[in-house]
């Protein structure tokens, strides 16, 4: 394992994960065959026809003490950059 260079404030722990949680409404428009138009034979929850996304939150948590720290980290292809944790992490430790 590679030497971790982040930790958190708190406790010092370098056991840092960084975590989004979101909350999805599905919808399925109901059809004479099953709900959703992308059903035929039988119902798939993951055949859906409308996705919104209705909340998310992004931040950075500490395995041992569970302190939470927010942050904005990218979601698309370029993955989480370290220069954005480390700037959480410092900002909530000053504060």
């Amino acid at each position: 394992m590679k030497n971790n260079k982040f930790f958190c404030p708190a406790c010092g722990s370098h056991q840092l994960i960084a975590k989004y949680e979101a909350k999805y409404v599905y919808s399925y428009l109901i059809d004479s065959d099953q709900p959703g138009t992308l059903n035929r034979e039988e119902f798939y929850p993951f055949l859906y026809d409308k996705r919104e996304q209705t909340e998310a939150k992004q931040y950075i948590e500490c395995c041992e003490c569970k302190s939470q720290y927010p942050c904005s980290f990218t979601t698309d292809n370029e993955g989480i950059r370290s220069d954005i944790l480390k700037k959480a992490i410092r900002h909530r430790q000053a504060n």
